[in-house]
């Protein structure tokens, strides 16, 4: 089984990637400017449930073929940043719902699979897990791919509760914002250029090497 030492270091290590606001924060905090703090959270969790998909993808090999290929991360980038764009569309469309409290796209399957599908094509997240995954494992402890999803619990463990926090935070400011149609609809704007945002940058960002 994966030796305490391997363990305790990835812990430190991914508690330090994931500690610093990236895409992921960004993402969060735009869906509880414009579906408020439940729908934050509901896509913190499709966004591990996706996560841990790529998890699985890494520990079956799946994972290093993105990693390698340029041709293929690029489709998942694409692919994933589309989604984010057209997300970011969506919130600016109904910045002016008139239920402030539950807008149009809060539905649960919807809001989760929302998440999901940013959650597994996250090409930097990808490459990340096909590189950080091997390199703490044990080949000598034998059962390396069980290891690899061992370690692909931790991410996804650290991963939720960080997202949580924010998705909270920010949904609580929601809230308050919810309070007047206008302050309601001006943040909601602001979540759906921020989607938008991160779409587009994601979309130009080269292949981390």
């Amino acid at each position: 089984m994966l030796p305490t030492g391997h363990l305790l270091a990835f812990i430190v290590a991914t508690t330090v990637l994931i500690a610093i606001p990236g895409p992921s924060v960004v993402f969060t905090v735009s869906r509880a400017l414009t579906v408020g703090r439940r729908g934050a959270l509901l896509t913190v969790v499709g966004n591990a449930a996706g996560l841990y998909v790529q998890v699985l993808a890494v520990a079956l090999g799946v994972g290093a073929v993105v990693a390698r290929s340029a041709e293929v991360f690029t489709v998942v980038k694409v692919v994933g940043a589309a989604y984010l764009v057209w997300l970011g569309v969506l919130a600016l469309r109904h910045r002016r719902a008139p239920d402030l409290r539950h807008p149009v796209t809060t539905g649960t399957r919807r809001v989760l699979r929302e998440g999901f599908v940013v959650g597994v094509t996250n090409p930097k997240m990808i490459v990340f897990l096909a590189v950080a995954l091997p390199g703490f494992v044990d080949p000598t402890a034998g059962r390396v791919p069980l290891q690899m999803l061992v370690l692909g619990l931790v991410v996804l463990a650290i991963a939720l509760a960080s997202d949580a926090v924010w998705a909270v935070s920010a949904g609580t400011a929601s809230e308050w914002f919810a309070r007047s149609p206008a302050r309601i609809a001006l943040v909601r704007g602001a979540g759906g250029v921020s989607l938008i945002g991160l779409g587009a940058g994601l979309a130009v960002t080269g292949r981390p090497h």
